[in-house]
């Protein structure tokens, strides 16, 4: 979900992909930016720990990669979510 810190004019899905990435990053959603709230030290550990881990476990049989502060744009919305978590079938060639 997005939590606003700042809010901006409506702009459509196509303007906003746009614009320059920001920190912390700006989401989109029902015509509106957000900014999305910087994480605090606790949770910012804790989301590192768990994707660190799924890592070591999955990465070496190529089963699933764990990301963070991934962009995702679909259905008229684009978030960046904390921690994101793809079969590694899905994940586009890096280059």
């Amino acid at each position: 979900m997005i939590q606003s810190i700042q809010t901006f004019p409506t702009v459509t899905l196509k303007e906003f992909l746009t614009l320059p990435e920001t920190k912390p990053a700006q989401e989109y959603q029902n015509g509106k930016i957000g900014q999305k709230p910087m994480p605090q030290g606790k949770h910012s550990k804790l989301q590192t720990t768990l994707v660190s881990q799924i890592n070591q476990r999955a990465e070496q049989n190529k089963i699933v990669y764990g990301f963070t502060e991934l962009r995702h744009t679909f259905v008229g919305r684009s978030i960046v979510s904390y921690i994101t978590v793809l079969q590694w079938s899905n994940i586009p060639p890096i280059g």
